[in-house]
Protein backbone atom coordinates (compact mmCIF):
# COMPACT_ATOMS: atom_id res chain seq x y z
CA UNK A 1 0.00 0.00 0.00
CA UNK A 2 1.25 3.70 -0.58
CA UNK A 3 2.34 5.88 1.65
CA UNK A 4 -0.09 8.81 2.14
CA UNK A 5 1.32 12.33 1.03
CA UNK A 6 1.93 14.10 3.88
CA UNK A 7 2.17 17.68 4.27
CA UNK A 8 4.12 20.36 6.04
CA UNK A 9 2.75 21.68 9.00
CA UNK A 10 2.92 25.72 9.65
CA UNK A 11 5.85 26.94 11.55
CA UNK A 12 5.87 29.91 13.91
CA UNK A 13 9.51 31.22 13.54
CA UNK A 14 11.82 30.53 16.44
CA UNK A 15 15.57 30.68 17.72
CA UNK A 16 15.49 27.45 18.69
CA UNK A 17 16.36 24.67 16.25
CA UNK A 18 13.60 21.95 16.07
CA UNK A 19 13.83 18.53 14.46
CA UNK A 20 11.68 17.42 11.57
CA UNK A 21 9.30 14.88 12.82
CA UNK A 22 9.38 11.73 10.62
CA UNK A 23 8.03 8.41 10.25
CA UNK A 24 8.34 5.27 8.25
CA UNK A 25 5.34 3.46 6.57
CA UNK A 26 5.17 0.21 7.60
CA UNK A 27 4.51 -2.32 5.15
CA UNK A 28 1.35 -4.32 5.10
CA UNK A 29 0.91 -7.60 3.92
CA UNK A 30 -2.36 -9.20 2.83
CA UNK A 31 -3.87 -11.29 5.35
CA UNK A 32 -4.75 -13.92 2.79
CA UNK A 33 -2.47 -14.59 -0.53
CA UNK A 34 -5.86 -15.69 -2.14
CA UNK A 35 -6.91 -11.82 -2.45
CA UNK A 36 -4.65 -9.84 -4.31
CA UNK A 37 -4.75 -6.51 -3.91
CA UNK A 38 -5.19 -5.65 -7.31
CA UNK A 39 -8.63 -8.21 -7.65
CA UNK A 40 -10.40 -6.11 -4.82
CA UNK A 41 -9.39 -2.47 -6.10
CA UNK A 42 -10.69 -2.88 -9.60
CA UNK A 43 -13.47 -5.52 -8.79
CA UNK A 44 -17.19 -4.95 -9.40
CA UNK A 45 -19.87 -7.41 -8.28
CA UNK A 46 -21.95 -8.56 -10.93
CA UNK A 47 -19.39 -7.98 -13.34
CA UNK A 48 -19.75 -11.21 -15.72
CA UNK A 49 -22.31 -12.86 -14.39
CA UNK A 50 -23.61 -14.32 -17.84
CA UNK A 51 -20.10 -15.97 -17.77
CA UNK A 52 -20.44 -18.01 -14.72
CA UNK A 53 -23.33 -20.11 -15.80
CA UNK A 54 -23.82 -23.20 -13.88
CA UNK A 55 -23.71 -26.20 -16.72
CA UNK A 56 -27.22 -28.01 -16.49
CA UNK A 57 -28.74 -30.97 -17.81
CA UNK A 58 -30.98 -31.01 -20.37
CA UNK A 59 -33.94 -31.97 -18.41
CA UNK A 60 -33.42 -29.63 -15.61
CA UNK A 61 -35.11 -26.63 -15.22
CA UNK A 62 -33.34 -23.28 -15.09
CA UNK A 63 -36.01 -20.94 -13.54
CA UNK A 64 -35.65 -23.51 -10.09
CA UNK A 65 -31.58 -22.49 -10.35
CA UNK A 66 -32.26 -19.10 -10.99
CA UNK A 67 -34.54 -18.80 -8.06
CA UNK A 68 -31.80 -21.01 -5.78
CA UNK A 69 -28.83 -18.48 -7.15
CA UNK A 70 -31.35 -15.44 -6.52
CA UNK A 71 -32.11 -16.42 -2.80
CA UNK A 72 -28.67 -17.48 -2.05
CA UNK A 73 -26.91 -14.16 -3.22
CA UNK A 74 -29.56 -12.23 -1.34
CA UNK A 75 -28.55 -13.99 1.59
CA UNK A 76 -24.76 -13.17 0.96
CA UNK A 77 -24.80 -10.54 -0.89
CA UNK A 78 -21.53 -10.88 -2.50
CA UNK A 79 -19.37 -7.64 -2.77
CA UNK A 80 -17.24 -7.82 -5.52
CA UNK A 81 -15.93 -10.58 -8.34
CA UNK A 82 -14.30 -12.80 -6.16
CA UNK A 83 -17.23 -13.29 -3.59
CA UNK A 84 -19.59 -14.00 -6.91
CA UNK A 85 -17.07 -16.58 -8.11
CA UNK A 86 -17.49 -18.02 -4.86
CA UNK A 87 -20.88 -17.91 -4.98
CA UNK A 88 -22.00 -19.01 -8.29
CA UNK A 89 -19.42 -22.36 -6.98
CA UNK A 90 -21.84 -22.62 -3.49
CA UNK A 91 -25.24 -22.57 -6.09
CA UNK A 92 -23.50 -25.02 -8.49
CA UNK A 93 -23.12 -27.76 -5.31
CA UNK A 94 -26.21 -26.94 -4.03
CA UNK A 95 -27.81 -27.71 -7.44
CA UNK A 96 -25.37 -30.90 -7.68
CA UNK A 97 -26.69 -32.14 -4.46
CA UNK A 98 -29.88 -31.64 -5.23
CA UNK A 99 -29.53 -33.47 -8.58
CA UNK A 100 -27.92 -36.15 -6.69
CA UNK A 101 -30.80 -36.55 -4.47
CA UNK A 102 -33.20 -36.35 -7.46
CA UNK A 103 -30.54 -39.35 -8.73
CA UNK A 104 -30.72 -41.61 -5.60
CA UNK A 105 -34.85 -41.49 -5.89
CA UNK A 106 -34.66 -42.34 -9.59
CA UNK A 107 -32.72 -45.67 -8.89
CA UNK A 108 -34.62 -45.91 -6.05
CA UNK A 109 -37.99 -45.98 -8.27
CA UNK A 110 -35.92 -47.66 -11.13
CA UNK A 111 -35.05 -50.68 -8.89
CA UNK A 112 -37.85 -51.25 -7.14
CA UNK A 113 -39.01 -54.53 -10.16
CA UNK A 114 -36.09 -55.91 -8.33
CA UNK A 115 -37.31 -55.44 -5.11
CA UNK A 116 -40.53 -56.51 -5.83
CA UNK A 117 -38.85 -59.53 -7.45
CA UNK A 118 -37.20 -60.23 -4.07
CA UNK A 119 -40.18 -60.13 -2.20
CA UNK A 120 -42.62 -61.73 -4.09
CA UNK A 121 -39.77 -65.27 -4.46
CA UNK A 122 -39.35 -64.88 -0.69
CA UNK A 123 -42.85 -65.70 -0.50
CA UNK A 124 -42.52 -68.58 -2.92
CA UNK A 125 -45.05 -67.08 -5.04
CA UNK A 126 -44.94 -68.57 -8.63
CA UNK A 127 -42.94 -66.61 -11.65
CA UNK A 128 -41.89 -63.40 -9.84
CA UNK A 129 -39.85 -61.89 -12.54
CA UNK A 130 -42.89 -61.80 -14.34
CA UNK A 131 -45.38 -60.39 -12.18
CA UNK A 132 -42.76 -58.05 -10.69
CA UNK A 133 -41.89 -56.72 -14.71
CA UNK A 134 -46.47 -56.77 -15.49
CA UNK A 135 -46.49 -54.48 -11.93
CA UNK A 136 -43.71 -51.92 -13.20
CA UNK A 137 -44.73 -51.69 -16.83
CA UNK A 138 -47.98 -50.52 -15.00
CA UNK A 139 -49.88 -53.21 -16.32
CA UNK A 140 -53.61 -52.72 -14.46
CA UNK A 141 -53.74 -56.74 -13.80
CA UNK A 142 -50.58 -57.19 -12.69
CA UNK A 143 -50.67 -54.12 -9.88
CA UNK A 144 -53.68 -55.36 -8.58
CA UNK A 145 -52.39 -58.63 -8.72
CA UNK A 146 -49.35 -57.66 -6.61
CA UNK A 147 -51.66 -55.47 -4.33
CA UNK A 148 -53.76 -58.46 -3.68
CA UNK A 149 -49.96 -60.68 -3.02
CA UNK A 150 -48.49 -58.05 -0.62
CA UNK A 151 -52.25 -57.31 1.73
CA UNK A 152 -52.29 -61.37 1.84
CA UNK A 153 -48.46 -61.29 2.84
CA UNK A 154 -49.28 -58.27 5.72
CA UNK A 155 -46.57 -56.18 3.75
CA UNK A 156 -46.62 -53.29 1.75
CA UNK A 157 -44.78 -50.72 -0.36
CA UNK A 158 -42.11 -50.10 2.17
CA UNK A 159 -41.06 -53.86 2.33
CA UNK A 160 -40.41 -53.63 -1.33
CA UNK A 161 -38.31 -50.60 -1.17
CA UNK A 162 -36.09 -51.92 1.72
CA UNK A 163 -35.80 -54.71 -0.58
CA UNK A 164 -35.24 -52.59 -3.54
CA UNK A 165 -32.46 -50.65 -0.99
CA UNK A 166 -30.56 -53.45 0.09
CA UNK A 167 -30.24 -54.82 -3.63
CA UNK A 168 -28.84 -51.11 -5.03
CA UNK A 169 -27.07 -50.46 -1.41
CA UNK A 170 -23.54 -49.94 -3.17
CA UNK A 171 -25.08 -47.85 -5.28
CA UNK A 172 -26.89 -45.57 -3.09
CA UNK A 173 -23.61 -45.52 -0.50
CA UNK A 174 -21.83 -44.18 -3.72
CA UNK A 175 -23.98 -41.02 -4.64
CA UNK A 176 -24.38 -40.27 -0.40
CA UNK A 177 -20.88 -39.95 -0.47
CA UNK A 178 -20.74 -37.69 -3.63
CA UNK A 179 -23.74 -35.42 -1.95
CA UNK A 180 -21.72 -35.41 1.20
CA UNK A 181 -18.31 -34.34 -0.86
CA UNK A 182 -20.64 -31.57 -2.76
CA UNK A 183 -21.79 -30.16 1.26
CA UNK A 184 -18.50 -30.33 2.29
CA UNK A 185 -17.15 -27.76 -0.58
CA UNK A 186 -19.83 -25.57 -0.05
CA UNK A 187 -19.14 -24.95 3.52
CA UNK A 188 -15.70 -24.40 2.52
CA UNK A 189 -16.92 -21.83 -0.08
CA UNK A 190 -18.56 -20.21 2.25
CA UNK A 191 -15.53 -20.15 4.74
CA UNK A 192 -13.61 -19.01 2.10
CA UNK A 193 -16.11 -15.84 1.28
CA UNK A 194 -15.88 -15.14 5.31
CA UNK A 195 -12.11 -15.74 5.14
CA UNK A 196 -11.81 -12.82 2.16
CA UNK A 197 -13.93 -10.85 4.01
CA UNK A 198 -12.01 -10.72 7.15
CA UNK A 199 -8.92 -10.37 5.26
CA UNK A 200 -10.22 -7.06 3.10
CA UNK A 201 -11.12 -5.61 6.84
CA UNK A 202 -7.43 -6.15 8.41
CA UNK A 203 -6.18 -4.46 5.99
CA UNK A 204 -8.11 -1.84 5.94
CA UNK A 205 -7.50 -1.71 9.26
CA UNK A 206 -3.69 -1.72 8.53
CA UNK A 207 -4.17 0.90 6.02
CA UNK A 208 -6.43 3.14 8.79
CA UNK A 209 -3.92 2.50 11.06
CA UNK A 210 -0.89 4.04 8.54
CA UNK A 211 -2.82 7.41 7.76
CA UNK A 212 -3.81 7.68 11.63
CA UNK A 213 0.02 7.28 12.74
CA UNK A 214 0.87 9.53 9.87
CA UNK A 215 -1.36 12.56 11.01
CA UNK A 216 -0.47 11.83 14.66
CA UNK A 217 3.28 12.07 13.57
CA UNK A 218 3.14 15.07 11.28
CA UNK A 219 1.28 16.96 14.03
CA UNK A 220 3.01 16.27 16.89
CA UNK A 221 5.46 18.61 18.73
CA UNK A 222 9.32 18.28 18.46
CA UNK A 223 11.32 16.74 20.89
CA UNK A 224 13.49 20.02 21.07
CA UNK A 225 10.11 22.89 21.35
Amino acid sequence: MAAPATRQPTRKPTSQRTRQPTHETRQTKPASDLVPAAAIDSARPYASAETLETVLLDHEDMAAHDDIFARIADAVKPEDFLEEIWVRDVVALVWEAFRLRRLKAGLMESGACGGLTRVLSSLSYAAPRDIAAGWARGDGERVKQVEGLLRQARLTMEHVMAETLADRIEDIERIDRMIASAEQRRSAMLREIDRHRASLAARLRLASDDVVQAEFEEVAPGRGQ
